[in-house]
């Protein structure tokens, strides 16, 4: 575990390879990238212009899917995957709502989890804190975020981008159900996640082939591999809960922030919110 203060080595970065993490930066319109991340990165852009839509998107998930926890009187949350800082980082969120708000950062990445302890500072009353683990390792992330999380109190976790880096031998459904299990009644869960869109009705073939286009790119580049899934995948994680209005829904259409003149268009990436019993 590693709290606000703690001292920490600084990672080993390799800058010839591409970083899913500041990929994502990159998408996000964030500086923290390497040249060899934004020739990458734009050339998956240019093959699937919608991978920038689905960044936005999949932030902005964040921010209503946080908002909407704290309203259920959340106050504490797990964020597993965390990725590079950007604006609005959970416990930003959070605090903003109930100031008193514990959240624990997760990630595998040294690199992430270095940028989240320069960068990301609770307020007095609440509490921000990391733990560099793999989302393999789910007894090992709750042992870890005990020293600030109640597990006796109901936590909101966040799974948000993480379960498509799961490869199917490790058992993604498996490793949720594990995470949700050490959760009290009164828990709420967050995934999200980019989708197979080859059985989606809503995308064209040649959006279908854009985006396995851009997966060949991130693979051959050498990044983590990304298992797309289906949106019904996505919805099986949630065995066992209880998931909230509108279920399963592509990113935009889950909860807008206000009336729109249109209907949000559907991207490619789902996610839902659920309760446990």
């Amino acid at each position: 575990m590693m709290d606000d203060g703690a001292a920490q080595s600084s990672p080993v970065i390799d800058k010839t390879r591409p970083h899913q993490a500041r990929l994502w930066n990159h998408w996000l319109g964030g500086k923290d990238t390497y040249e060899i991340d934004r020739e990458i990165g734009d050339r998956i852009a240019a093959v699937y212009p919608e991978i920038a839509d689905v960044a936005r998107q999949s932030r902005a998930f964040l921010v209503r899917v946080v908002h909407f926890m704290t309203g259920q009187g959340i106050k504490q949350f797990l964020d597993i995957g965390t990725g590079l800082p950007a604006v609005d980082n959970t416990h930003e969120i959070a605090q903003r709502d109930v100031r008193n708000s514990r959240v624990v950062y997760v990630d595998n990445d040294p690199l992430v989890v270095a940028h989240a302890r320069a960068l990301l500072k609770s307020v007095p009353d609440g509490a921000c804190s990391y733990v560099q683990a793999d989302v393999r390792a789910p007894e090992t992330i709750i042992e870890e975020a005990a020293s600030v999380i109640d597990f006796t109190q109901p936590v909101g976790l966040l799974l948000l981008g993480i379960v498509g880096n799961i490869a199917d031998e490790d058992d993604p459904p498996s490793i949720v159900r594990r995470l949700t299990d050490a959760l009290p009644t009164g828990s709420y869960v967050a995934i999200n996640d980019g989708t197979n869109v080859l059985g989606v009705d809503e995308w064209t073939p040649a959006e279908a082939t854009a985006r396995g286009e851009a997966l060949r790119l991130c693979a051959e580049a050498g990044t983590v591999p990304y298992h797309a899934r289906t949106p019904e995948y996505i919805e099986a994680l949630f065995e066992g809960l209880e998931l909230v209005e509108p279920g399963v829904a592509s990113t935009p259409l889950w909860r807008p922030d206000f009336p729109q003149a249109a209907e949000p268009r559907p991207i490619d990436s789902f996610g839902g919110v659920a309760r446990k019993p």
